[in-house]
Protein backbone atom coordinates (compact mmCIF):
# COMPACT_ATOMS: atom_id res chain seq x y z
CA UNK A 1 0.00 0.00 0.00
CA UNK A 2 1.74 2.89 -0.85
CA UNK A 3 4.18 1.87 -2.84
CA UNK A 4 5.95 3.44 -5.52
CA UNK A 5 8.67 2.05 -7.65
CA UNK A 6 12.35 3.85 -7.03
CA UNK A 7 13.33 3.82 -10.64
CA UNK A 8 14.72 7.91 -11.04
CA UNK A 9 18.35 7.31 -10.06
CA UNK A 10 18.12 5.08 -13.18
CA UNK A 11 17.53 7.84 -15.75
CA UNK A 12 15.77 5.51 -17.31
CA UNK A 13 13.89 7.90 -19.76
CA UNK A 14 17.60 9.00 -20.97
CA UNK A 15 18.01 5.20 -22.48
CA UNK A 16 14.06 5.25 -24.10
CA UNK A 17 12.80 3.14 -21.59
CA UNK A 18 9.19 3.42 -21.22
CA UNK A 19 7.67 3.71 -17.61
CA UNK A 20 4.17 3.83 -17.05
CA UNK A 21 2.31 6.65 -15.00
CA UNK A 22 2.43 4.83 -11.67
CA UNK A 23 6.53 4.74 -12.36
CA UNK A 24 6.29 0.84 -12.72
CA UNK A 25 8.52 -0.16 -16.04
CA UNK A 26 6.54 -1.21 -19.00
CA UNK A 27 7.38 -5.03 -20.07
CA UNK A 28 5.94 -7.74 -22.56
CA UNK A 29 5.23 -11.17 -21.42
CA UNK A 30 9.02 -11.78 -22.19
CA UNK A 31 9.81 -9.46 -19.54
CA UNK A 32 11.24 -7.08 -22.32
CA UNK A 33 11.48 -3.30 -22.19
CA UNK A 34 10.85 -1.35 -25.36
CA UNK A 35 14.70 -0.95 -25.57
CA UNK A 36 15.81 -3.98 -27.09
CA UNK A 37 17.94 -6.58 -25.06
CA UNK A 38 17.23 -4.32 -21.49
CA UNK A 39 14.91 -6.68 -18.81
CA UNK A 40 13.01 -5.56 -16.15
CA UNK A 41 11.16 -8.26 -13.67
CA UNK A 42 9.88 -8.08 -9.94
CA UNK A 43 7.98 -5.32 -8.09
CA UNK A 44 9.12 -2.78 -10.13
CA UNK A 45 6.71 -3.82 -13.64
CA UNK A 46 3.94 -3.64 -10.60
CA UNK A 47 2.31 -6.97 -12.23
CA UNK A 48 2.63 -9.48 -9.09
CA UNK A 49 4.29 -8.11 -6.21
CA UNK A 50 5.36 -11.29 -4.84
CA UNK A 51 9.07 -12.04 -4.45
CA UNK A 52 8.25 -15.41 -5.47
CA UNK A 53 6.70 -14.81 -8.64
CA UNK A 54 9.91 -12.30 -8.84
CA UNK A 55 11.86 -15.33 -8.62
CA UNK A 56 9.84 -17.48 -11.03
CA UNK A 57 10.19 -14.68 -13.82
CA UNK A 58 14.16 -14.83 -12.78
CA UNK A 59 14.75 -18.20 -13.47
CA UNK A 60 12.30 -17.87 -17.10
CA UNK A 61 14.23 -15.08 -17.44
CA UNK A 62 17.49 -16.51 -17.39
CA UNK A 63 16.38 -20.02 -18.95
CA UNK A 64 15.55 -18.03 -22.00
CA UNK A 65 18.34 -16.26 -22.31
CA UNK A 66 21.34 -18.10 -21.19
CA UNK A 67 20.33 -21.99 -21.45
CA UNK A 68 21.23 -23.43 -24.66
CA UNK A 69 17.88 -26.06 -24.55
CA UNK A 70 15.67 -25.67 -26.80
CA UNK A 71 12.67 -26.23 -24.56
CA UNK A 72 13.65 -22.53 -23.19
CA UNK A 73 13.34 -21.02 -26.33
CA UNK A 74 10.05 -19.73 -25.31
CA UNK A 75 10.41 -19.52 -21.68
CA UNK A 76 8.00 -16.98 -19.78
CA UNK A 77 6.68 -16.44 -16.02
CA UNK A 78 3.04 -16.93 -15.99
CA UNK A 79 1.23 -14.45 -14.44
CA UNK A 80 -2.00 -15.90 -13.82
CA UNK A 81 -3.72 -17.64 -10.73
CA UNK A 82 -0.83 -16.81 -8.36
CA UNK A 83 -1.30 -18.55 -5.06
CA UNK A 84 -1.06 -16.06 -1.98
CA UNK A 85 -1.41 -15.31 1.53
CA UNK A 86 -1.84 -12.80 3.69
CA UNK A 87 0.03 -13.94 7.04
CA UNK A 88 -2.83 -12.57 9.12
CA UNK A 89 -3.70 -14.66 12.60
CA UNK A 90 -5.22 -16.88 11.08
CA UNK A 91 -3.57 -16.56 7.99
CA UNK A 92 -5.83 -15.87 4.46
CA UNK A 93 -5.04 -18.03 1.32
CA UNK A 94 -6.28 -16.60 -2.08
CA UNK A 95 -5.84 -18.19 -5.62
CA UNK A 96 -7.79 -17.40 -9.03
CA UNK A 97 -11.08 -15.43 -9.47
CA UNK A 98 -13.18 -14.48 -6.55
CA UNK A 99 -16.98 -15.61 -6.59
CA UNK A 100 -18.40 -12.26 -8.13
CA UNK A 101 -15.44 -12.34 -10.64
CA UNK A 102 -16.30 -15.67 -12.05
CA UNK A 103 -19.37 -14.26 -12.27
CA UNK A 104 -19.48 -11.47 -14.30
CA UNK A 105 -16.83 -13.54 -16.53
CA UNK A 106 -19.41 -16.22 -17.23
CA UNK A 107 -22.91 -16.90 -17.53
CA UNK A 108 -24.96 -17.51 -13.68
CA UNK A 109 -25.56 -21.57 -14.77
CA UNK A 110 -21.94 -22.41 -15.34
CA UNK A 111 -21.03 -21.02 -11.96
CA UNK A 112 -20.88 -23.71 -9.20
CA UNK A 113 -19.96 -22.91 -5.32
CA UNK A 114 -18.58 -24.57 -2.37
CA UNK A 115 -18.02 -23.76 0.96
CA UNK A 116 -17.48 -25.12 3.98
CA UNK A 117 -17.12 -23.99 7.65
CA UNK A 118 -15.39 -25.95 10.24
CA UNK A 119 -13.36 -25.92 13.71
CA UNK A 120 -9.99 -26.61 13.27
CA UNK A 121 -9.60 -30.25 15.39
CA UNK A 122 -6.69 -28.63 17.14
CA UNK A 123 -9.23 -26.98 19.13
CA UNK A 124 -10.64 -29.85 19.93
CA UNK A 125 -9.11 -30.06 23.48
CA UNK A 126 -10.04 -26.83 24.51
CA UNK A 127 -12.27 -26.52 27.27
CA UNK A 128 -14.80 -23.65 25.73
CA UNK A 129 -18.03 -23.79 23.78
CA UNK A 130 -17.62 -24.71 20.59
CA UNK A 131 -19.09 -21.49 18.88
CA UNK A 132 -16.61 -19.44 20.46
CA UNK A 133 -13.84 -21.97 18.90
CA UNK A 134 -11.76 -20.10 16.28
CA UNK A 135 -13.23 -20.97 12.93
CA UNK A 136 -11.81 -22.08 9.42
CA UNK A 137 -13.37 -21.20 6.09
CA UNK A 138 -12.86 -22.97 2.82
CA UNK A 139 -14.71 -21.68 -0.40
CA UNK A 140 -13.80 -23.98 -3.99
CA UNK A 141 -15.32 -22.06 -6.98
CA UNK A 142 -15.81 -24.15 -10.41
CA UNK A 143 -16.85 -23.24 -13.67
CA UNK A 144 -18.43 -25.12 -17.18
CA UNK A 145 -19.92 -28.55 -17.17
CA UNK A 146 -16.67 -30.45 -16.00
CA UNK A 147 -16.22 -27.66 -13.19
CA UNK A 148 -13.06 -26.96 -13.53
CA UNK A 149 -11.63 -25.26 -9.94
CA UNK A 150 -11.46 -21.67 -10.90
CA UNK A 151 -10.98 -19.91 -7.76
CA UNK A 152 -9.66 -21.28 -4.03
CA UNK A 153 -9.90 -19.01 -0.66
CA UNK A 154 -9.64 -19.93 2.60
CA UNK A 155 -8.84 -18.62 5.86
CA UNK A 156 -7.56 -20.67 9.11
CA UNK A 157 -4.74 -22.21 10.38
CA UNK A 158 -2.71 -24.18 8.25
CA UNK A 159 -4.18 -21.90 5.08
CA UNK A 160 -0.71 -21.15 3.67
CA UNK A 161 0.29 -24.72 3.62
CA UNK A 162 -2.92 -25.94 2.62
CA UNK A 163 -3.12 -23.64 -0.43
CA UNK A 164 0.64 -24.11 -1.51
CA UNK A 165 -0.47 -28.35 -2.08
CA UNK A 166 -4.02 -27.46 -3.91
CA UNK A 167 -2.49 -24.72 -5.94
CA UNK A 168 -0.85 -27.21 -8.04
CA UNK A 169 -3.45 -28.88 -8.60
CA UNK A 170 -5.55 -25.62 -9.55
CA UNK A 171 -2.47 -25.03 -11.60
CA UNK A 172 -3.05 -28.53 -13.77
CA UNK A 173 -5.99 -27.71 -14.25
CA UNK A 174 -8.01 -30.12 -11.52
CA UNK A 175 -11.83 -30.58 -11.70
CA UNK A 176 -14.39 -30.73 -8.47
CA UNK A 177 -14.70 -34.20 -9.27
CA UNK A 178 -10.42 -34.53 -9.64
CA UNK A 179 -11.04 -33.21 -5.63
CA UNK A 180 -13.75 -36.09 -4.76
CA UNK A 181 -11.47 -38.80 -6.33
CA UNK A 182 -9.02 -37.93 -3.84
CA UNK A 183 -8.74 -39.68 -0.89
CA UNK A 184 -9.10 -37.37 2.76
CA UNK A 185 -6.49 -37.24 5.56
CA UNK A 186 -7.75 -37.43 8.65
CA UNK A 187 -7.55 -35.17 10.62
CA UNK A 188 -6.42 -32.72 8.63
CA UNK A 189 -8.12 -29.52 7.81
CA UNK A 190 -7.07 -30.11 4.19
CA UNK A 191 -9.92 -32.86 3.80
CA UNK A 192 -12.24 -30.33 3.90
CA UNK A 193 -11.38 -29.44 0.24
CA UNK A 194 -11.83 -32.90 -1.08
CA UNK A 195 -14.80 -33.65 0.84
CA UNK A 196 -16.74 -30.49 0.24
CA UNK A 197 -20.66 -32.04 -0.84
CA UNK A 198 -22.31 -32.65 -2.56
CA UNK A 199 -19.06 -34.65 -3.77
CA UNK A 200 -18.73 -38.32 -5.77
CA UNK A 201 -20.65 -36.65 -8.73
CA UNK A 202 -17.60 -36.75 -11.66
CA UNK A 203 -18.77 -35.34 -15.44
CA UNK A 204 -21.76 -34.23 -14.23
CA UNK A 205 -22.80 -31.00 -12.63
CA UNK A 206 -24.40 -30.94 -9.23
CA UNK A 207 -28.49 -29.34 -9.15
CA UNK A 208 -27.80 -26.00 -8.91
CA UNK A 209 -30.41 -25.34 -5.93
CA UNK A 210 -27.97 -27.83 -4.08
CA UNK A 211 -25.09 -25.70 -5.20
CA UNK A 212 -27.02 -22.24 -3.96
CA UNK A 213 -27.11 -23.91 -0.72
CA UNK A 214 -24.01 -25.06 -0.54
CA UNK A 215 -22.83 -21.22 -1.26
CA UNK A 216 -25.14 -20.16 1.66
CA UNK A 217 -27.17 -18.26 -1.17
CA UNK A 218 -30.37 -19.68 0.66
Amino acid sequence: VGREPLIAPLHLGDAGIETKPSGHIVVNEYQETSVKGVYALGDVCGDVELTPMAIAAGRRLADRLFSQDPKHEHAKADYNDVPTVIFSHPPIGTMGLTEQEAREKWPEDEIFVYTSTFVNLFYGPWKMEPSEKPKTAYKLICHGKDETVVGMHLIGMGSDEVLQGFGVAMKMGATKADFDSCVAIHPTAGEEFVTLAPWGLPGRAPPKQVMNLAAGDA
